[in-house]
């Protein structure tokens, strides 16, 4: 199985929905479009950003697909088909690699999280990526999954020829280095938040799939372009204007808020699906605001 090897920002792109709750399709070839003129590397289907876990299949499928027919040449396309099931996620990751999708990243099961422990979540992805037809990306979100991958377990699976890497949304800069030193360099450790992008490239991380880039892409991809010419001075001028954006739109407004903000920057975001809410109008204010203050808008 040959590897991915991915290098720049990648954003974990927006699902589109209706009012009526719909998926939109129409939306979401809009803004392929618009993303195509952004240096970006690819796109992650069905990220956490895109509402995954609220769409059915079939939407998902379909999402994949339109994706792969619309992203501009070179891109790569990946897909998030992590489900509680072992089973499942077999079966998602295989139609997602038949609908188009290059790479799969698979999220911790966490439902019977007293259970999960190292044995079974290194049985459960190497079982998954042993029925890949893709390679696999591991995907660590303890905010919302209360779980996070012990350092020795992501040392053992990065030995499976098949897990290609791993999106790291702790946060933790920590342990950047630490994960780095018990897997190969073929491993692709890629950054999960945009606040830890900054440090992350100082480290020698070289791929991010970052909320923000769904409408800030150019200045993610910009400060990897400081880091890499070494004007660090430059660079962390743009971190310190990313990083409360980047809170508002994840933490503190979820996806509501992430689609709020690139309505702004004229994505067409849509509504978010239920039971997520939408944002009161003193939240919009709030985000705007921050926007404003760092000079984004």
């Amino acid at each position: 199985m040959s590897l991915i090897q991915l290098r720049g920002v990648l954003p974990p792109i927006l699902t589109p929905f209706t009012q009526s709750g719909d998926l939109d399709e129409r939306a979401h070839r809009f803004n392929l479009e618009k993303w195509n003129s952004v240096d970006l590397a690819g796109y992650l289907v069905l990220g956490s950003n895109g509402e995954a876990p609220y769409l059915s299949e079939q939407e998902k499928i379909r999402l994949i697909g339109l994706t792969a027919e619309h992203a501009a040449r070179g891109r790569m396309i990946i897909a998030g088909t992590g489900l509680e099931s072992t089973r499942e996620t077999i079966r998602l990751t295989n139609l997602a690699a038949g609908a188009g999708a290059h790479a799969a990243l698979v999220i911790t099961p966490a439902f019977f999280g007293s259970q999960m422990n190292n044995e079974a979540l290194i049985g459960h992805f190497s079982a998954v990526a042993d029925a890949s037809p893709i390679p696999v990306l591991v995907y660590n979100v303890p905010a919302y999954t209360r779980l996070s991958i012990a350092v020795d377990v992501i040392g053992e699976l990065s030995a499976h020829e098949n897990i290609a890497g791993m999106k790291d949304s702790s946060g933790e800069i920590d342990r950047i280095g630490t994960i780095r030193s018990v897997v190969p360099d073929s491993f692709q450790y890629i950054i999960g938040s945009a606040a830890a992008w900054y440090p992350g490239l100082l480290r020698g991380v070289r791929a991010g799939i970052l909320a923000l880039s769904n409408f800030a892409g150019s200045a993610c991809a910009e400060l990897q372009k400081l880091v890499d010419d070494g004007k660090k001075n430059e660079a962390e001028k743009i971190h310190q204007r990313i990083v409360p954006v980047n809170t508002a739109v994840t933490s503190t407004y979820g996806v509501a808020g992430l689609k709020f903000a690139s309505s702004l920057f004229g994505y067409q975001a849509g509504y978010v699906r239920r039971p997520l809410r939408e944002l009161r109008e003193g939240a919009k204010q709030d985000v705007r605001r921050i926007l404003t203050q760092s000079g984004f808008l």
